[in-house]
């Protein structure tokens, strides 16, 4: 089976051991996998063929992810899917796909300007966050209306803002990988290699059936998504379609043996992905 992974290069200050042993396991499995890294070079978009049997979007840039678009338009497969990676990277649209399938969230809202989130602040803090943004980039606590307006902050586009809850303790990461979900706690924001690594801890319950109804409302089975816990009460405040799994338990064997599977059910002619749970 061919295999090709859509990456993005990071720099030497954020090492990423997982993936590089994720493609060791696989070639070691038989499979031909290949790199590609679509911001570093041309692509001709007038050459763009399907040339694997599965392709993998880890990489969250938007030059990633308009090609995986084009090649999900010529009938490639792709792990995540397009169309669900796509509406997971909005923050608008998932936190409205997630509102609509019961999970529960802090009251969000939607601004062109950070100005129009005035009338907001008179019932408390919100966080405000870019819209497509990543990795904690631009997400900032606001509590006062002279700290909307602030240089660069708006990205040129618009502004999801969520109401601001007190955590109780460190915030949750939750991961899925197929039917299993696995939870790490860290500090946040985590400004260390080790401190992003977290502490594992076991899923209970109520999580897990979150972690399932998120699937099935984006169509997605590999994700990755924060939590913060208030008041006694869980609440999703971030989603990730293809996280780094940092701090999951053999985090690298789940993850080649889900890309494994899902290659060969593609070389079968079957759906790229396993029936979701629900």
């Amino acid at each position: 089976m061919r295999i090709a992974f859509l990456l993005t290069c990071h720099p030497p200050t954020r090492p990423s051991p997982i993936f590089p042993e994720v493609v060791r396991l696989l070639r070691e499995r038989g499979a031909h996998v290949d790199l590609v890294y679509p911001d570093e070079r041309p692509t001709d978009l007038r050459e763009l063929r399907v040339e694997h049997d599965l392709y993998v979007l880890k990489s969250g840039s938007e030059t990633s992810l308009s090609l995986a678009g084009a090649l999900h338009a010529l009938g490639a497969a792709i792990l995540n899917p397009y169309p669900a990676t796509a509406m997971c990277r909005d923050k608008i649209v998932a936190s409205r796909m997630l509102d609509e399938a019961g999970v529960p969230a802090p009251p969000s809202y939607v601004v062109s300007h950070p100005q129009q989130l005035s009338p907001l602040l008179e019932e408390g803090p919100l966080v405000v966050k870019p819209y497509r943004g990543s990795q904690g980039r631009g997400v900032r606590i606001v509590d006062r209306v002279s700290e909307l307006v602030e240089d660069g902050e708006d990205g040129g586009g618009p502004l999801l803002a969520q109401r601001y809850l007190q955590p109780e303790g460190r915030d949750r990461k939750i991961y899925r990988i197929g039917d299993d979900v696995f939870g790490v706690e860290r500090v946040w924001p985590a400004r260390t290699y080790e401190e992003k690594q977290g502490r594992p801890f076991t899923v209970p319950r109520e999580l897990r059936e979150i972690a399932y109804r998120c699937g099935s409302a984006l169509g997605l089975s590999l994700f990755g998504f924060d939590v913060v816990i208030s008041e006694g009460r869980p609440y999703v405040v971030d989603i990730s379609s293809f996280p780094g799994f940092k701090g999951v338990p053999n985090a690298a064997a789940h993850l080649a043996d889900y890309i494994e599977r899902a290659a060969e059910r593609v070389t079968r002619g079957e759906q790229l992905l396993e029936a979701p749970r629900t």
